[in-house]
């Protein structure tokens, strides 16, 4: 075993292992959220798309990180499976640059088929991905930039899971801004980003009556 993981061509896949083995330990901490809902975000758009590979690959059924840890175990595993077969039968371990992407290839189907099985274990609370429309009406605050009329900025907004996504977001009226900290209302969604008000800008017409 230690001569299979010391072949410097196995050194990819030992790597593979050892990221695979430091994700699932900040993930068991807990300190992995906010990243992954932010790595989430910037991928949502793409599942809808109209190449759904990410979708095949399972993202939505899983956390984008736990993904990641399932390819990367998939693709470890394979690797170092082969690796150990090529020697059995050829005498030799083969090359990084030929078992690197076999293992690769093969990896892509086993995440899909692994994150299927994960996802019918997990309890229905780790995916809890929600369309972005939904998020429209939910308070968000800016967190990164000043958000103008054609200038968005960066906000945190939590669904109704009280999972973080993290958007884009520029004021509804021609006039305003939004600046780091404040807290605003989702009003609308357009294209790529939302279109949000001053929180309690909705209840100034209530007031006036």
């Amino acid at each position: 075993m230690f001569a299979l993981v010391a072949a410097p061509a196995n050194l990819v896949f030992v790597c593979a292992l050892v990221l695979m083995l430091l994700i699932g330990a900040v993930q068991a901490f807990g300190l992995a959220g906010d990243f992954d809902a932010d790595l989430h975000a910037h991928l949502d758009a793409d599942v809808d798309g109209d190449l759904d590979l990410l979708g095949w690959l399972g993202l939505g059924r899983l956390p984008l990180l736990m993904l990641i840890v399932v390819f990367l175990g998939a693709f470890s595993a394979l690797g170092l499976l082969g690796q150990q077969l090529a020697h059995d039968l050829l005498g030799e371990y083969q090359s990084a640059w030929l078992a690197g992407p076999a293992a690769f290839a093969l990896a892509l189907p086993a995440t899909g088929l692994g994150a299927r099985l994960l996802a019918r274990v997990l309890p229905r609370d780790e995916t809890s991905a929600v369309e972005l429309d939904t998020l429209t009406g939910r308070r968000a605050r800016i967190v990164t930039g000043q958000a103008a009329r054609g200038c968005p900025a960066r906000a945190r907004v939590e669904d109704r899971f009280g999972q973080p996504h993290y958007v884009m977001v520029e004021p509804n009226g021609p006039a305003e801004r939004f600046v780091e900290g404040e807290e605003v209302l989702l009003v609308r969604r357009e294209a790529d980003h939302f279109l949000a008000i001053s929180r309690g800008d909705h209840l100034l017409p209530r007031l006036e009556g």
